[in-house]
């Protein structure tokens, strides 16, 4: 078993996600998730102490009533704003104090963050708001990402000068991952 502090991660969630098609002006055509066509079962995530993991509220009933909170990520943050997608998203945090909002927009090309940029994965999430599950987290030195995908997590905890694992079992987004993490400096600790 892997020894980490945190596992923080975004699972597929077992609603069969078909991302959008090809033909269609500006839509990506990506991969299927592994594993999205069954429900998620969250139990060999809750072996670790402290778990973030991603789309809780499809899984939710599989979640133990008594531990944890849920945040939720607000990808609109505009009044009146139409979108495609579900306005929000939830985690549920075992180590959790309180409930937490974390506003950023992230609907197709808007974008509060790494505009202009093309998603490499269909349930992408954003560098920010896995940063930010780690500044919630504390003062980790470790984590896991069982469901790695693109390595959104693992970027953050690079920037964050944290150490990671990844596990991806789709070759083609260990190669994206690996291609992202390879851009960037890393920070010198002397």
């Amino acid at each position: 078993m892997i020894e980490a502090e945190l596992v923080l991660t975004d699972p597929p969630y077992g609603i069969d996600y078909k991302a959008g098609d090809s033909s269609q002006r500006g839509i990506q055509n990506f991969e299927r998730v592994e594993g999205d066509n069954k429900p998620f079962d969250p139990e060999p995530l809750l072996r670790f102490d402290d778990v973030i993991c991603w789309g809780a509220n499809h899984y939710a009933k599989r979640l133990p009533e008594t531990e944890g909170q849920l945040y939720c990520w607000d990808k609109v943050c505009q009044n009146g704003m139409k979108v495609r997608i579900a306005e929000c998203e939830y985690a549920w945090h075992r180590k959790g104090t309180k409930p937490r909002v974390f506003r950023h927009l992230w609907s197709g090309a808007y974008r509060a963050s790494e505009s202009g940029e093309r998603s490499l994965h269909p349930t992408q999430k954003p560098v920010a708001l896995m940063s930010w599950c780690l500044r919630i987290a504390g003062d980790v030195k470790t984590v896991v990402d069982p469901y790695m995908g693109s390595g959104t997590t693992l970027v953050a905890c690079k920037r964050a000068c944290v150490r990671v694992v990844g596990i991806e079992v789709n070759e083609s987004y260990c190669e994206k991952a690996a291609n992202r993490l390879r851009q960037g400096v890393l920070p010198f600790a002397g």
